[in-house]
């Protein structure tokens, strides 16, 4: 009988250069920012903070791609795209799959762009089961409670350098 080596996979080197592409990935029922609780959330929109961050990021000179899904699978697979496509960074509110997802915690240890964890409320304050973060076990930095602004300061993070 015959054996046969299969290579060990490797993972692509750390490129020299990585791109000024930020991902800012949103998690489940944040289309609905705006009118969803606006008592915890406020009344900014997914579509405001997507506007005032890409004038923030042309100012910083970073270019982001946003995007929104109420699916965990979505998640995973675009922090693997973001790894694929070079990204600087990403910042990713995972909502409430934060506190139960596993997968999104495995995911972003497997990759090596960082990830910050953003939260319009500070889930410590919240229910007890919002202060486990399965996300902020794997993230570079976690940014929450500033509302809107949690996202600003996350970008300008990446854009110091500071992640």
């Amino acid at each position: 009988m015959r054996r046969t080596a299969f290579p060990t996979p490797r993972l692509p080197a750390i490129p020299a250069a990585m791109t000024n592409l930020v991902y800012v990935l949103n998690g489940p029922n944040l289309n609905l920012l705006g009118t969803r609780e606006p008592e915890i959330y406020g009344t900014t929109t997914l579509d405001d903070i997507a506007g005032m961050l890409e004038d923030r990021a042309r100012e910083l000179g970073l270019e982001i791609e946003m995007r929104q899904t109420n699916h965990e699978g979505m998640l995973v697979d675009w922090l693997h795209e973001a790894q694929a496509e070079d990204a600087r960074a990403v910042l990713l509110n995972a909502a409430a799959y934060t506190h139960t997802s596993i997968a999104l915690l495995d995911a972003i240890k497997a990759i090596r762009t960082p990830v910050i964890e953003v939260h319009l409320s500070d889930p410590k304050t919240r229910e007890s089961f919002r202060h486990l973060s399965y996300v902020g076990m794997a993230a570079a930095m976690t940014v929450e409670g500033h509302g809107a602004d949690s996202y600003r300061i996350a970008l300008e993070a990446v854009a110091s350098g500071t992640v």
